[in-house]
């Protein structure tokens, strides 16, 4: 059924309701991109009124939520539950359930956090409104289906904003313009990964930065940066830049914790920018040496991950394996060590402790360079060393990639 009327909550949140699975770290809830902002929001605060397609456990499970931390849930029945179903936090989901596209839900409110979505559509009537399209593939304009605002501010990630625009090569800046005239957005926010956010508005151009945080929970940190961003701009009535940058921040607490910041939380949270050097501002990107050991499927597995990873992170990357190949000490061991000497920066697998591994970390600490080690299942006892020489020790996976690229964005 389709759900149609008026709220009179601070804001509407419109969008996608989901169950999330993730195999490391453990991860089973239902929240998706809706579900997860009216949390965030509802812990600042604000009262919110959550606008989603819902089957009956789902339901249950978001009306205890809401009577918990303070959302109304509007219900709108579906029969279809939709999973995302993760290997690790950077991995492509497998998405699990679709099929049934439910009638457009119906919302009209002054305030709205409107998401795309897979399940239905949402047309929103409201006179601030933040839209963020959530699509990789074929993000749809904010007005296609109907949707109108006094106010639309574009929330969305350089992927879409390049999608939306059809302007692939150009810049974040220009992007922005085009799609506050092609959309008819006063406000547009472009995220740029370790570059942090574009802001652009009326006022002009400002960026704010991406803030760094000691481990990395990728899933669903758009949208809180997104619910954030609301909050400060449709409820506090902030500026753009602002409320990006407060955004920025308690997507930080959010990425360390897993958890929803209230505002004493955030007041008290410590948070470091990142400020890319000038040289990776301009385009420079550091390349990467991988080192780890490459002896069996499960190996090879974790080594092929990290090559994809860090090479959608944007970085180059040198990997033994794919690079050199097997072959006698005499063969393989000058390209390994030219691979280092040409590197800027080492990551590296622990686990195991292979001795060919442990010796290429050694090597790159005498030659000055940074190295991030990733390493789950090593006492502390073998990583004395590593840890004594400075290397970055992680023992979670995608911490581990993002760590890499916050050292390679400053060199």
């Amino acid at each position: 059924m389709s759900g149609e009327g008026g709220t009179g909550a601070d804001i509407a949140v419109v969008g996608g309701v989901y169950r999330e699975r993730c195999m490391r770290p453990a991860w089973r809830e239902i929240y998706g991109s809706a579900g997860r902002a009216a949390s965030a929001i509802a812990s600042m605060g604000a009262s919110v009124s959550l606008h989603s397609y819902l089957d009956p456990a789902a339901a249950e499970v978001l009306a205890s939520r809401g009577a918990f931390e303070g959302f109304h849930v509007a219900r709108n029945d579906s029969v279809q539950e939709i999973a995302f179903d993760y290997d690790h936090g950077l991995a492509t989901p497998r998405i699990l359930g679709r099929g049934v596209v439910g009638a457009a839900l119906r919302v009209s409110a002054s305030r709205v956090l409107r998401f795309g979505m897979m399940d239905g559509d949402a047309i929103v009537h409201g006179q601030k409104v933040v839209y963020d399209p959530q699509d990789a593939y074929a993000p749809e304009s904010f007005h296609a289906n109907g949707s109108t605002a006094d106010e639309l501010a574009l929330v969305l990630n350089q992927h879409e904003a390049a999608l939306l625009t059809g302007a692939r090569d150009a810049s974040a800046e220009t992007m922005a313009g085009d799609l506050m005239q092609q959309q008819r957005a006063a406000v547009v926010v472009i995220k740029r990964g370790a570059m942090g956010a574009l802001v652009r508005d009326q006022h002009g151009v400002a960026t704010v930065p991406a803030y760094q945080s000691q481990k990395v929970w990728k899933i669903g940190s758009g949208d809180n940066f997104a619910a954030h961003f609301a909050y400060r701009w449709l409820h506090e009535g902030r500026s753009a830049a602002e409320s990006a940058d407060l955004a920025s921040r308690a997507t930080a607490y959010y990425c360390q914790t897993r958890g929803f910041a209230t505002p004493p939380v955030l007041e008290s949270f410590t948070l470091s920018p990142i400020v890319p050097s000038e040289a990776f501002s301009r385009g420079h990107r550091p390349k990467v040496y991988l080192a780890g050991p490459f002896f069996s499927l499960a190996q090879l597995w974790l080594i092929e991950q990290a090559r994809s990873d860090l090479l959608a992170a944007g970085l180059k990357v040198f990997s033994p394996y794919h690079d050199v190949g097997h072959g006698s000490a005499e063969d393989v061991v000058p390209l390994d060590l030219e691979g280092i000497n040409d590197a800027d920066l080492i990551f590296a697998v622990g686990d195991g402790m292979d001795p060919g591994t442990v010796y290429e970390i050694g090597y790159a600490r005498a030659k000055g360079k940074p190295v991030i080690v990733y390493c789950e299942n090593e006492s502390d006892e073998n990583k004395k060393m590593m840890g004594g020489s400075d290397c970055l020790l992680c023992d979670d996976y995608v911490s581990s990639i993002y760590q890499t690229l916050w050292t390679a964005c400053r060199l």
